[in-house]
């Protein structure tokens, strides 16, 4: 289909049924010795007249390097304009946005990119999916157990820009594929200096694994501006894919959107998350 190349003007507009973003705090076990808990924020945008009655998709959305999850929400305060009027618009049905951050707050640590952006999949399948999903009115109806989240993977969505593309890959796609039906890379898959044949065997595996599993993608929707920084890297990986991976089928799982001039900015993902939003969950 045809999509738009840049934001509508309308969806920039102040909107009477505006949702309600809030803090969200949990802890997570994953990475301290001895069972000591690490507290740790995100922020959720419950859409407008949000009802705990009724069952709600969820899309886990992360932020790129160097900030926090104050990223979507906070600094950019127009994206919550930008969801207000999807859903008042009726482009995607109503539903939960979590926004958190794979950063642990340790200075070292968190310098290690590659790493975080793997080990993220404990913290999220552990710790950050179970806390959200049994406060909030979710498919999973408050029943957190692995069993239940696998069987309703189909209502959650994991996207993220840049680092968080990245993670988007590693920590939901390779790690927790069984959990999330939906994705969305804005902007990268390997980074600057990944290795790219790697990429393209993980990501084959996963979806032939999934197939003898039953538990089949619903969409991945690529995203990249074709100035981005990222652009080659995660063209190149995902065209290879395409020629080994017969479960990736374009235009009825598999989309790779690219916007003319786009670059590496929060204009371009914004949009992305908009298009993303008239994918997920059909």
């Amino acid at each position: 289909m045809q999509r738009e190349t840049v934001m509508p003007e309308k969806m920039l507009e102040k909107c009477e049924k505006g949702g309600t973003v809030e803090r969200f705090e949990y802890d997570t076990f994953t990475y301290e010795e001895e069972n000591k808990a690490l507290h740790k924020g995100a922020w959720v945008y419950l859409p407008y007249g949000y009802d705990a009655g009724k069952k709600y998709n969820v899309l886990y959305l992360l932020h790129g390097g160097g900030v926090t999850e104050d990223w979507w929400f906070k600094i950019f305060p127009d994206t919550v304009t930008i969801l207000d009027n999807v859903m008042a618009g009726g482009v995607c049905e109503p539903c939960i946005i979590v926004a958190p951050t794979y950063y642990r707050g340790d200075e070292e640590v968190d310098k290690k990119a590659e790493y975080i952006t793997e080990h993220f999949h404990t913290e999220l399948r552990k710790d950050l999916i179970p806390a959200v999903e049994k406060h909030y009115a979710t498919y999973a109806s408050g029943d957190v157990s692995e069993e239940n989240l696998v069987k309703t993977r189909e209502h959650r969505a994991f996207a993220g820009l840049s680092l968080g593309s990245m993670t988007t890959y590693r920590a939901a796609f390779y790690n927790n594929f069984d959990l999330f039906a939906w994705y969305g890379p804005f902007s990268g898959c390997g980074g600057p200096f990944g290795d790219h044949e790697l990429e393209v065997k993980r990501i084959c595996e996963t979806l032939a694994e999934g197939e003898k599993k039953g538990l089949p993608l619903k969409y991945m929707f690529c995203c990249n501006g074709d100035a981005d920084i990222a652009y080659a890297e995660h063209t190149d990986i995902m065209g290879k894919v395409l020629e080994q991976c017969p479960q990736l089928k374009p235009g009825e799982n598999y989309e790779f959107f690219v916007i003319p001039g786009g670059v590496h900015d929060m204009k371009a993902w914004q949009l992305d998350l908009y298009h993303a939003l008239q994918i997920f969950f059909c």
